[in-house]
């Protein structure tokens, strides 16, 4: 899942999945309050539909990052989903608050598009090539 309301960066990340080894279906989401609700009503249908992992925007509209952040590490349906952070800042408050909040990582979006591109393959290869994610979640 894509947690972006801008949309020039939500294309960009799309192109880098497609670019990528790893087949992945991609939702996207524009804002913190429709991220919440989209989650809450995955898992209410089941673990099997949740999102492997979350890439998410902090500068949002309507609820930040943060505060999305927050409300999932909170929530036992969806406290164990992994969330890397993919954000404009590289603000040490901002890295600090998120991964106190739970985040399982946090990636500074670099503003050159091969570079995003390379940071996207990254976060991809360590999420889905490196990393074991449970097949059946609690």
């Amino acid at each position: 899942m894509l947690v972006e309301d801008d949309p020039g960066d939500a294309g960009l990340v799309r192109a880098a999945f497609a670019s990528s080894r790893f087949v992945c279906r991609i939702d996207h989401i524009s804002d913190g309050v429709e991220a919440m609700k989209r989650l809450r009503a995955l898992a209410l249908e089941g673990t099997h539909v949740l999102p492997d992992l979350i890439l998410l925007d902090l500068n949002m509209p309507k609820k930040s990052g943060h505060e999305v952040l927050v409300e999932m590490k909170a929530d036992a349906a969806l406290k164990d989903l992994p969330v890397v952070v993919l954000t404009t800042s590289d603000a040490e408050r901002d890295v600090a608050a998120a991964y106190h909040s739970g985040a399982s990582g946090f990636v500074t979006k670099p503003v050159d598009v091969d570079a995003l591109f390379e940071a996207i393959q990254g976060i991809l290869e360590y999420w889905f090539g490196v990393m074991r994610l449970p097949v059946n979640r609690p």
